[in-house]
């Protein structure tokens, strides 16, 4: 008799973690928050928030994205990768991504979402858009 090991991704321990993320960042968005409150894109996302309360322009905990007002619908195609990634590694995507490194353009999960949508990078013009300016 072979025994499987423990998946902590992609299953219901990560889910669980996922969850409690999201309680934890529902909770502080709920306490923190001086403006909008609304369902987007996936996330609930909480606006005028203190800048002590969140990392960079944001932070995602669970499914709840917390800014004090980088919310445009780029952003928020960004954050909602990294709602994916905590439904994938639960609570050991604070460990991981700690792991990754502050730095943006090295670290695994904000190239996965997106470094241009994540405001890390400039825009790139389109070839199009770029020759009708001449």
């Amino acid at each position: 008799m072979s025994r499987s090991p423990i998946r902590l991704t992609d299953s219901p321990i990560s889910r669980a973690g996922f969850w409690w993320a999201t309680c934890v960042g529902f909770v502080w968005g709920s306490l923190w928050s001086t403006g909008r409150v609304e369902r987007r894109n996936g996330l609930f996302v909480f606006t005028g928030m203190p800048k002590w309360t969140f990392g960079r322009g944001g932070s995602c905990v669970g499914a709840c994205y917390l800014t004090n007002r980088n919310d445009s619908d780029i952003v928020l195609g960004h954050e909602a990768v990294h709602k994916q990634q905590w439904l994938k590694y639960g609570m050991l995507l604070p460990f991981l991504y700690l792991l990754a490194g502050r730095d943006p353009l090295k670290n695994r999960f904000e190239i996965e979402a997106g470094l241009e949508a994540g405001g890390y990078l400039p825009k790139r013009r389109r070839p199009d858009a770029a020759r009708r300016a001449r």
